[in-house]
């Protein structure tokens, strides 16, 4: 680690001890430094967190004998990393509710943006109370009206990297901060104020069973109240400052699987229950405001969308830029596909759905006892293809997915047809045991479906730069290196809206994978290329159809042109 960027990790705790040691242990196993913060605990928290003490292992506790709140805390924690040459701390509760394996992605975050707060945004399961929710999207709402901005979406996850030089300038200036519950809402808004960039990522959330909160319903609330309060009051009278020091803009370039989902579970369901009673046109027409809403926050999306679209229609040759209704279209399409994903998993759209196209290569792997790897693409809706099959092929089926980034929709799904969640398998990264597994699948005969346009969330560099849209764009190499250790028949799937209907088209890539010793690099840009030309017609046939808002063409770093 260079010496701009040196980070620990600080875990301020209150009677908090079962989960605390599991905790530590896995900012350990990611080389942090850790400092534990014992916020005045009784027994058994106590003798508990204070056997945790081994500097030499690089766990400290420090003890405050007196109950200083969760924001007191943290400061002191602050202070001990200031104190030890830190630039950067990350602050991780110590109750367990947060995903750990979204700290090495934190700290990517803050190793990239060395001046950003970076802060998880909680991707919720269904054990958050519905009161802490609703509380929540209120503080957001103040946080929005505070800062003049929609930038911050979250401001109260205590899942975060702070750039201590920024907090060591907020506390030499004086300025109050909230000393308990308050302090994570108000220490963001105020280094927001004074120019610090905020950076975010999707994090996992759970309330465990056991958990025990100490949120005290009415302080805590009126503190928070007073908080915005005072937060109202000192923007208003600060405003010109405020307006200077706007921070710059972080995320440029994130990898696709750091765009947080942006559509809460009640404003799904909404649209399910829309979609059952209007059908998709009307259903559509409703939903139309909210998508232009989505379209005009989302400058990630938006840009995203823009520098694709730009580069189709110039393959077309219309001879034109994307206007915003061209945007907006691309918008609206998106949410078309997974209004018909509903559709088809709640059995509203049938078999006839679905016409095939090209599917010759379709009945051969079928006719095969063997199993086989299906490449397919975020393009056009193969979901939907996957979802009026009939039982016995859709369980042949085993779909590689990353959806961490779209916990609600896929949630929802889940609630309308369990079916939609058989034969999938999470995955950030294929590495050996994984591919053994799958291997055994594809002995038993089951088709392995893995899409080939985006880069795993842990790529390591392995991927092949080919030409795309008139750029070359990285491909992950993934698809064909499991191909190669699977030892199996691969083919391309692809299934596109036409008319009313989706139309489902298959090919053959390759009988066997094979990647000849000292021209691995080549073979695998072979076969990279291959899927990327046919991808490339398929999103020339319909360019709105094309569903990855991100920066398609960003280099991830280590990779090489092949």
């Amino acid at each position: 680690m260079t010496d701009s960027f040196r980070p620990c990790a600080i875990v301020p705790s209150h009677n908090h001890w079962r989960a605390v040691g599991a905790v530590v242990a896995g900012l350990r196993a990611q080389g942090l430094p850790v400092f534990i913060i014992d916020d005045g605990s009784a027994e058994p928290a106590r003798g508990a967190l204070a056997a945790l003490h081994d500097p030499k292992g690089g766990v400290t506790v420090r003890r405050l004998d007196a109950n200083q709140g969760k924001g007191g805390a943290v400061m002191e924690g602050f202070r001990l990393a200031l104190a030890e040459g830190f630039t950067h701390a990350a602050q991780v509760d110590a109750d367990g509710q947060h995903d750990p394996d979204a700290v090495p992605g934190l700290l990517d975050l803050a190793r990239t943006n060395l001046d950003a707060l970076v802060t998880g945004v909680p991707v919720y399961d269904a054990t958050i109370p519905r009161g802490r929710a609703i509380g929540r999207w209120v503080t957001h709402v103040w946080v929005w009206v505070e800062t003049l901005s929609l930038r911050i979406r979250d401001s109260m996850c205590g899942f975060r990297v702070y750039p201590l030089a920024a907090v060591e300038r907020l506390v030499a200036s004086g300025e109050r901060l909230g000393r308990r519950m308050d302090f994570d809402t108000e220490v963001m808004v105020r280094l927001f104020w004074r120019g610090t960039p905020v950076a975010e990522l999707p994090v996992r959330v759970t309330y465990p069973p056991d958990n025990t909160s100490n949120f005290d319903l009415l302080r805590d609330n009126v503190r928070i109240s007073l908080m915005h309060t005072r937060l109202v009051v000192s923007m208003l009278l600060r405003l010109p400052g405020i307006l200077r020091n706007r921070p710059r803009r972080v995320g440029q370039g994130i990898h696709w699987a750091g765009l947080a989902e942006r559509g809460m579970g009640w404003g799904l369901r909404f649209c399910a229950a829309a979609y059952r009673l209007l059908g998709r046109r009307a259903c559509l027409a409703v939903i139309a405001p909210v998508i232009l809403y989505f379209y005009l926050t989302g400058a990630e999306q938006r840009r995203a969308s823009a520098v694709f679209l730009t580069r189709a229609f110039v393959a077309r040759g219309e001879g034109r830029r994307p206007t915003w209704r061209d945007g907006f279209r691309h918008f609206l399409a998106f949410a078309g596909r997974a209004l018909d994903s509903f559709a088809g998993w709640t059995g509203r759209l049938g078999p006839e759905a679905v016409e095939p196209g090209e599917t010759d290569a379709l009945r051969e792997a079928a006719g095969r006892e063997r199993g086989a790897l299906f490449i397919v693409a975020h393009l056009g809706n193969v979901d939907l293809s996957r979802a009026v099959l009939d039982a016995a092929t859709r369980r042949r089926l085993l779909v590689l997915v990353h959806t961490r980034h779209a916990e609600n929709y896929n949630r929802l799904l889940r609630d309308w047809n369990p079916e939609a969640a058989v034969n999938t398998l999470q995955v950030t990264d294929i590495g050996p045991e994984t591919a053994i597994a799958l291997k055994e699948r594809v002995e038993q005969g089951q088709w392995v479906v893995i899409a080939g346009d985006r880069v795993p969330v842990q790529s390591r560099g392995r991927v092949s730069l080919v030409p795309f849209l008139g750029e070359p764009a990285p491909f992950s190499q993934g698809p064909y290196i499991l191909a190669a250790l699977l030892d199996c028949p691969v083919y391309l799937l692809f299934c596109r809206r036409v008319g009313d209907r989706h139309r489902l088209d298959a090919e053959k890539l390759a009988e066997r994978v094979v990647l000849p010793r000292g021209r691995r690099e080549e073979a695998l840009a072979g076969y990279a290329a291959a899927f990327a030309g046919r991808l490339e017609q398929h999103a020339l046939a319909d360019p709105y159809q094309w569903f990855n808002f991100f920066d398609f063409w960003a280099r991830p770093e280590g990779s090489k042109a092949s």
